[in-house]
C-alpha cells in the first residue's frame, strides 16, 4: 500500500542563543491511509518537533532542514493524486494543504481556541478559508454537523457558545471537529489526550478512532503514555535524542522491544515497576482525621447579589490517614479532590467540618494559632515550576519557610538542612546557588518534594506531582516518595486520576464524585473489585498494556 506521508532522512535543527540544537536527527517513518502510527518517547526526545516539521509550522528563521524529504500524497480531487515534499512548498501552496488536507491537533485546546470568537465562529472560519465561495448558512450548517460528530451534546446551542464556558473534554472535541470540518487525509495529534480524566481520555480516543474508519485518513499520534499506544496505534515508533530508535507494529514493540531504551521505557510503567515492601502503618490514633468535611461555595445572582445556591465543592467526607500511610484520592476533574486536599491543610477555609492533627482540632483556629501545625502538614503541587518563585534562588526557597518555623539556630545551619534535602530527593547540593528555570520538569518536581522535607512534616499532600512528568522520571518520583514514606513514617494524601500509579503507591484508595466517597477500602480490593458504578467507570475506561502490562 502506497503511503499517504513518507518521510525520509529528516533533519531539523534548530538555531537558539548562537547554538545549533539537532532536534531531528535522520528520522525515517511513514502513515498509511487509515493507519495510526504512533510516535513515542520521553519529553525533548523530538517528537512533536517532528510533527511540526510534516506541516512546516516551526518559525523559518530558527529553523533549517539540512537533510531528508516530507513527501505527502496530495489529493486534488478524487481521480488526481500528486507526490508533493513539503520542505520544497512555498507558503502559498502550504496554506492550501494546512487544514485542508492535513489538519493537527494540539494538546492544549484552550491556548488554540481564540477567547473572544464562538465555537461556531472558529469552525466556519476554518471551512470558509478553504472553501471560500461556501455560502454562510451552508458552513454554518457543516460546522453544526462538525459537532454533532464528535458528539457535543445539544451541538446547536454550543455553536454560540464561548471557549471558557465548556469544559476540558469538551473543548478538545471542538479542536478535533475543526479539524475534521475539511475531511482531511492526515490528522497529526500532538498529545490530544494528556491532560484529560481517563473517562473523558477513552470517549476521545474511540470518538478518533471512529472517525477514522468512517473517513479513512492517516493519523500520526504523539504521546508519551503507552496505554493511549496501545488504544490507538498499528504502528510504533521510539524516539530518542531526535532519532527513531526503534519501529515496528504495536505487538511487536511490546511484547518484544530489541532496543534498550523502549525496554526501559516499557519498564518504568507502574505496573512493571518493582514492588516495595510496605512499613508496617502506626497502629495509634489517626495522625490526620477528617469529620463531615464540607467546603460550598456560595452562588450569587442579580444586582444585589442575593446568595441562591451553593456549589458542593466538598460535601462531607470522613477520613483517616495514620503515620507511614499513603491514601489515594482519585476522581474526575471537578470532582472535589483538590479542594479536599487545600481544606485539609486549611489553605481553604472549609464551611462545616472538623480537621484533626495528631488529636488536635486545627480547622477553627486562628491565622497566628494555625502556624505550629504549618510546619506538619505540607503539600506538593502537580506544576513545580509555577510553585517556585523564578526569582528566587533554591537556596532561598528552601531556607526561608525553615526561618520563618525556627528551624536552624543559624542561616548557616539551615544551608546544611537545605544541602541534605536536596541529598535526600538525590540532587547536587550545589544547585541550591541556582535559579527553577535551570532545571529539568522532573528536578523542579523533587525540588518541590526537598521544600517540603525540610520542616519535616508528617503529613504530605501531593497534588498530580507526576501527572506531567515522562513516564521514567514518573518512576523515579514514585520510588523516592515510597522511600521517604518509609524512612520518615509520613502520612500522604496522593491526588491523581492515574489508577496505573494508585495501584503501585497506595495502600488504601478513597474514589470521590459530586465532592462525596462513594467508594473507599483497600487499593487491591478497589481495584480489582469495585462495588461502585463509578468507580467500575472509572476502571473500565484505563488504557493499558494487552496482558497488563
Amino acid at each position: 500500500m502506497d503511503a499517504l506521508l513518507d518521510v525520509k532522512g529528516l533533519k531539523t535543527y534548530l538555531r537558539s542563543g548562537g547554538q545549533t540544537v539537532r532536534a531531528v536527527d535522520d528520522v525515517s517513518f511513514s502513515v498509511r491511509r487509515g493507519e495510526t502510527y504512533c510516535l513515542v518517547g520521553e519529553s525533548g526526545s523530538g517528537k512533536s518537533v517532528t510533527a511540526l516539521s510534516v506541516i512546516r509550522l516551526l518559525p523559518e528563521r530558527i529553523t533549517s532542514h539540512p537533510g531528508g524529504s516530507i513527501r505527502f500524497d496530495l489529493r486534488h480531487d478524487a481521480d488526481r493524486h500528486e507526490s508533493v515534499d513539503m520542505l520544497r512548498l512555498d507558503e502559498v501552496a502550504l496554506a492550501k494543504i494546512r487544514g485542508l488536507r492535513i489538519a493537527m491537533i494540539f494538546q492544549e485546546p484552550m491556548t488554540s481556541l481564540n477567547p473572544v470568537f464562538t465555537i461556531g465562529e472558529q469552525i466556519v472560519e476554518a471551512l470558509r478559508l478553504h472553501h471560500p465561495a461556501m455560502p454562510a448558512a451552508e458552513a454554518r450548517a457543516r460546522a453544526l454537523q462538525a459537532l454533532q460528530q464528535v458528539q457535543i451534546q445539544d451541538a446547536e446551542r454550543r455553536l454560540d457558545d464561548y471557549p471558557h464556558r465548556l469544559s476540558g473534554g469538551q473543548r478538545q472535541r471542538v479542536m478535533i471537529a475543526m479539524a475534521m470540518a475539511c475531511q482531511p487525509d492526515l490528522l497529526i495529534a500532538d498529545e490530544p489526550t494528556t491532560a484529560l480524566d481517563v473517562t473523558v481520555q477513552a470517549e476521545i480516543l474511540k470518538l478518533m478512532k471512529a472517525l477514522q474508519q468512517n473517513q479513512g485518513m492517516g493519523i500520526l499520534f504523539i504521546t508519551h503514555d503507552f496505554g493511549v499506544v496501545a488504544r490507538m496505534a498499528d504502528r510504533v515508533g521510539v524516539m530518542r535524542q531526535g532519532r527513531i530508535v526503534e519501529s515496528d507494529t504495536l505487538e511487536a514493540i511490546i511484547s518484544r522491544p530489541q532496543h534498550e531504551y523502549t525496554r526501559a521505557l516499557l519498564n518504568a510503567l507502574p505496573a512493571n515497576l518493582p514492588r516495595p515492601a510496605k512499613p508496617e502503618v502506626s497502629a495509634q490514633e489517626p495522625y490526620i482525621e477528617v469529620r463531615n468535611l464540607k467546603v460550598w461555595f456560595p452562588v450569587r445572582q442579580g444586582v444585589l447579589r442575593r446568595h441562591v445556591g451553593d456549589v458542593k465543592a466538598v460535601d462531607g467526607v470522613d477520613l483517616d490517614i495514620r503515620r507511614g500511610e499513603i491514601i489515594a484520592l482519585v476522581g474526575e476533574s471537578g470532582c472535589g479532590k483538590t479542594t479536599l486536599g487545600r481544606a485539609i491543610l486549611r489553605l481553604i477555609a472549609p464551611t462545616d467540618g472538623e480537621v484533626r492533627v495528631a488529636g488536635k482540632a486545627i480547622t477553627g483556629l486562628s491565622t497566628r494559632a494555625l502556624r505550629p501545625y504549618r510546619r506538619a502538614m505540607q503539600i506538593i503541587f502537580q506544576d513545580p515550576l509555577s510553585s517556585l518563585n523564578p526569582r528566587l534562588t533554591i537556596e532561598t526557597t528552601l531556607t526561608e519557610p525553615m526561618a520563618v518555623h525556627g528551624i536552624g539556630a543559624s542561616q548557616e545551619e539551615r544551608i546544611e538542612i537545605a544541602r541534605q534535602a536536596l541529598q535526600t530527593v538525590q540532587l547536587d547540593p550545589e544547585y541550591l546557588w541556582r535559579y527553577p528555570h535551570e532545571f529539568s520538569g522532573g528536578q523542579r518536581q523533587r525540588i518541590g518534594i526537598a521544600r517540603a522535607l525540610v520542616l519535616n512534616p508528617g503529613f504530605i499532600v501531593c497534588d498530580e506531582v507526576t501527572s506531567a512528568l515522562d513516564v521514567s522520571v514518573q518512576a523515579e518520583i514514585l520510588q523516592m516518595l515510597l522511600e521517604l514514606r518509609r524512612e520518615r513514617q509520613l502520612a500522604l494524601l496522593f491526588i491523581t486520576h492515574d489508577i496505573g500509579v494508585v495501584e503501585y503507591v497506595s495502600d488504601r484508595t478513597l474514589v470521590m464524585q459530586g465532592g462525596r466517597v462513594v467508594e473507599e477500602g483497600p487499593t487491591g480490593q478497589v481495584c480489582a473489585a469495585p462495588q461502585n458504578d463509578y468507580t467500575r467507570k472509572l476502571l473500565s475506561a484505563v488504557a493499558r498494556l494487552p496482558g497488563g502490562r
